[in-house]
């Protein structure tokens, strides 16, 4: 008798969990098989920057990613989705799309972050202010709402209110069932793949001039796996002068005894410090840093 009180116990406390779980729930956007309706916005960043346009996601596959926020935590996860998006590009359409409650202000600063996260995707402004577009329903307690759908129907939801890298997984698997990816890549392996970008060009300014030459970088990109996640960390926009002190300690300490894998890192810092990316204070300490590293026999 006293084992199934015991158990009934034990029920009653994991649905009372399960309970207060599904009240803690944020909902955020239209809902799986709702409509996702076309807005208005203000380019920032791709081809309609500068210009108010219709936001479509009316045909097709799209993804549509609501930023009421930038922190720290939310950038690998923006990385890893307009990686994959990009990567996707024929089957899929990205496009990140800020709230904001200052136009003016969000159109003066936003260009720069889009610029240091390094988008592929095209990013705008909303122009229903902080609330975002009224059809849509937006939740301001979300950091970042991401809406899939297809021909104007919406396939999955995910109404994030702390996101971060942990959220990757499900986010890919959704947009691989959206356009038929039968083996996704996996976070990690997206996050390497962004990385390896710094191998090549910087960026071009949304209104360059698409037949002008590209110019040739300094440098290399490292080969190096655990290299190339160092230089990740190091360049990320969010960065602590403290994070950028430590990740040079890091590296320092990784490549002090093995000539191959110091070069690798002198050419791969010469590069993101030509391009540049990072902090101003990671482009300051990092030309003394690659000094340090020359200068070792």
């Amino acid at each position: 008798m006293r084992a199934v009180r015991s158990a009934v116990t034990a029920l009653i406390a994991v649905s009372s969990m399960a309970a207060a779980c599904a009240q803690d729930a944020e909902f955020s956007g239209p809902q799986v098989g709702e409509k996702s309706p076309a807005f208005k916005a203000v380019g920032i960043w791709g081809p309609q920057a500068g210009k108010e346009h219709q936001v479509n996601p009316t045909s097709g596959a799209n993804a549509v990613i609501f930023v009421h926020q930038i922190e720290r935590s939310i950038v690998p996860l923006l990385g890893v989705i307009d990686q994959y998006c990009g990567e996707k590009k024929t089957q899929i359409t990205g496009q990140v799309v800020f709230l904001s409650d200052d136009r003016v202000a969000a159109e003066q600063r936003l260009p720069l972050t889009a610029r240091a996260i390094r988008l592929q995707a095209p990013a705008a402004l909303s122009l229903d202010g902080i609330e975002g577009p009224g059809a849509y329903g937006l939740n301001k307690k979300c950091m970042m709402t991401i809406v899939l759908s297809r021909d104007n129907k919406v396939a999955a939801n995910f109404a994030l209110t702390q996101p971060g890298i942990v959220d990757a997984p499900k986010v890919i698997s959704a947009i691989a069932a959206l356009i038929g990816d039968p083996k996704p890549p996996t976070a990690e392996e997206l996050q390497t793949r962004r990385a390896a970008l710094i191998g090549r060009d910087a960026p071009r300014r949304p209104n360059a001039d698409p037949n002008a030459p590209k110019r040739q970088l300094p440098g290399a990109a490292p080969t190096d796996e655990k290299l190339i996640g160092m230089l990740r960390r190091f360049i990320q926009p969010t960065n602590t002068d403290a994070d950028v002190d430590t990740v040079l300690k890091d590296v320092e300490a990784y490549v002090a005894t093995v000539p191959d894998l110091r070069k690798q890192a002198i050419n791969s810092w010469i590069r993101v410090l030509a391009i540049p990316y990072g902090t101003p204070y990671a482009q300051k300490v990092g030309k003394t840093f690659v000094e340090k590293l020359q200068k070792i026999q």
